[in-house]
């Protein structure tokens, strides 16, 4: 929960003040970005499981977001996109993450309805 109230602060803040990134950086910051939406998500599907913990979470959201933007500096240095990488394996989990809360959602609803006919 936590991380999904910091994203929409994050989205608030993101609509209200005009903030300008130069474009040698948006690399950088579009794998950090992702990487931070890796973690969001996860933290969303670990709070629906029921294991979410706060300090997995918060390491996992810098540490992610600095790796990527690191890796991503190395490879620009060395004249390869490695941020392509990271743009493939993030996009990848943030959609595992999606249907794997999507599942748990569904669940929690079925055996909701399902308890509901029972009482009847």
């Amino acid at each position: 929960m936590i991380g999904f109230i910091g994203l929409i602060i994050g989205i608030i803040v993101g609509a209200v003040w005009n903030i300008n990134i130069p474009d040698k950086f948006s690399p950088y910051m579009s794998v950090a970005i992702l990487a931070c939406l890796d973690s969001v998500f996860g933290a969303l599907r670990a709070s629906l499981a029921k294991k979410f913990e706060a300090d997995i979470f918060i390491s996992g959201f810098f540490g992610n977001a600095v790796l990527a933007a690191a890796l991503a500096y190395l490879g620009d240095k060395m004249g390869v996109p490695i941020y392509l990488a990271a743009v493939v394996v993030f996009g990848g989990r943030i959609f595992d993450n999606f249907g794997k809360i999507r599942r748990i959602i569904l669940d929690k609803t079925k055996s909701h309805h399902l308890g509901e006919i029972d009482e009847k």
